[in-house]
């Protein structure tokens, strides 16, 4: 430490605790003592210290109801309550006021060290502990990048990526940040040839991972639940770093059973993923079978509107005679409408919530200046995502939920990537208008930046017309047209987009809770 760090000790046995003082001393802390707590108030009106030892049993005012005073002249002040008594009660005032610590009577000065560490030294220490531990599993993940070769390695990794992202924003050295975007950009490209060499192999043979067609056979049918009844919460365009975020909240009422992540199918788009979630179809077997629901990029008209139809008949073609309910939100007053009627669909055995507000977000932040502002890098999206659930009816129906003993299952259609590097794509009018792939005839592009699809059928997408192929943007690319093409760019660029090919597009979480 660079300077003494001050340190008010109020015990009516001060004398006493001499020994100690001068311990902390040593360690370079100043100590000023205080006999009672009405001296202890006065003095935190003229000081502001780092940290306050409070004895709670003094004569004249009591520890308790010092620390109320005291909150008050000081409120992010940290409190260590020290005392003889271990009677629950006081216990929980204290920590009900939000005191920093609480240590029983006889404490040594060892003890009382560590709560000064954890108190006032605890970012720096954690900061230090997690730059050393991500140095070492740095070189693991860097290792492991060189030899990865299975979609089961592929998830294990991410996750990873997703857990150090997570650990490493809390602290100040932006040194390892920058080494972690550089390692999760190398990761992207690996990943990238990887889904080119065995995505058209997965949509041919069943040797494939859990993907958006097969998610509700192979992911929720085995967990429904008909004695208590479960609850199936699509949140659109979350991404895994996201979903552990809002995790942290859902804890507080449900167990999580088991995580099943799973592949978003191409492109990562929500009229293509979502659909063949509900369908448990190809996009192009759903055109086939379901010619009046299914609509390609260039047609008029919403592309999601047939979700419960796609899952009535996908229910009905597994044999599955069970009481549902589905439900879209879409605004804010659809979701409070549905979190006042919650009660109404206790007799389901499966109640399916689509929840828009990401994809409204993301879009948000390209259109919307402030949004720019709010969500200018992963982190602010993370913390923007948090804001919103805490305060939404999705978070009231969740906790309702529990109340029913409802199993809850959270998963997502795909996820999303803030888009950084441009790529010149040109086309005929009739191209699609979406950033990160691109549908149409006559597409001239990089080929190092895309995935080609020569024929669509090959991986299970109808072609808008004749010779109509697909593109799909690598990494975090987005297609930008030559015309007005610094413009475009500028408008685009730092924008969260899907449709393409990342790991944070594709890879996307799907996770079984029970109530707790």
């Amino acid at each position: 430490m660079n300077s003494k760090l001050n340190i008010l000790w109020v015990d009516d046995e001060i004398d006493l605790l001499k020994p100690h003082i001068l311990f902390l001393e040593k360690k370079n802390y100043n100590v000023v003592p205080c006999t009672n707590g009405a001296d202890a108030i006065e003095m935190c009106k003229e000081t502001i210290f780092d940290i306050i030892f409070l004895d709670e049993n003094m004569p004249g005012l009591s520890g308790l109801e010092t620390l109320l005073e005291i909150k008050g002249i000081q409120p992010s002040t940290p409190i260590v309550m020290i005392t003889k008594s271990e009677e629950e009660y006081i216990m929980e005032e204290a920590i009900g006021n939000k005191i920093a610590d609480y240590l029983i009577k006889p404490v040594n000065p060892n003890q009382i060290l560590l709560s000064l560490k954890k108190n006032l030294e605890h970012s720096r220490l954690i900061s230090e502990k997690t730059t050393s531990n991500y140095q070492q599993e740095f070189r693991k993940i860097a290792m492991d990048l060189a030899m990865v070769n299975t979609y089961e390695d592929w998830i294990d990794i991410y996750k990873r990526l997703v857990y150090w992202e997570l650990e490493l924003e809390n602290i100040s050295d932006i040194g390892m940040i920058e080494i972690l975007e550089s390692q999760k950009k190398e990761a992207n490209s690996l990943f990238f040839k990887f889904i080119k060499k065995n995505y058209t192999d997965w949509m041919q043979t069943e040797d494939a991972p859990i993907m958006s067609n097969t998610l509700f056979k192979r992911a929720v049918l085995p967990e429904l639940d008909k004695n208590k009844g479960t609850l199936l919460v699509v949140i659109d365009n979350l991404r895994y770093d996201q979903f552990y975020v809002l995790e942290q909240t859902i804890s507080n009422y449900y167990k999580k059973k088991e995580e099943k992540p799973y592949y978003s199918i191409l492109p990562t788009a929500t009229q293509y993923a979502r659909n063949a979630i509900f369908s448990g179809l190809t996009p192009l077997e759903m055109e086939k079978k379901f010619p009046n629901y299914w609509k390609n990029d260039t047609d008029e008209g919403g592309k999601n509107l047939y979700e419960e139809d796609f899952l009535e008949a996908q229910l009905k073609r597994l044999n599955q005679n069970i009481k549902t309910s589905y439900f879209k939100i879409t605004n804010l007053r659809s979701g409070k409408q549905l979190a006042d009627n919650f009660n109404s669909i206790k007799e389901n055995d499966l109640t399916v919530i689509v929840y828009n507000f990401v994809d409204m977000l993301s879009h948000a932040k390209t259109e919307m200046e402030v949004i720019k502002e709010l969500a200018n890098d992963d982190k602010a999206y993370r913390s923007l995502t948090k804001s919103w659930f805490l305060n939404s009816p999705l978070l009231e129906m969740i906790q309702k939920a529990q109340k029913l003993g409802l199993k809850l299952i959270i998963t997502t259609d795909h996820g999303t990537i803030n888009a950084k590097e441009p790529s010149k794509v040109i086309g005929d009018k009739n191209i699609s208008s979406n950033l990160r792939y691109k549908t149409g005839r006559s597409l001239t592009y990089n080929e190092k930046d895309v995935f080609a699809v020569k024929d669509p059928k090959e991986i299970g997408l109808p072609t808008v017309a004749f010779n109509s192929s697909f593109i799909f943007a690598k990494e975090d690319y987005f297609f930008a047209y030559p015309n007005n093409f610094n413009h475009f760019v500028k408008y685009y660029k730092n924008t969260f987009q899907h449709g393409g090919i990342s790991l944070e597009e594709m890879i996307i979480p799907c996770a079984i809770f029970v109530p707790k």
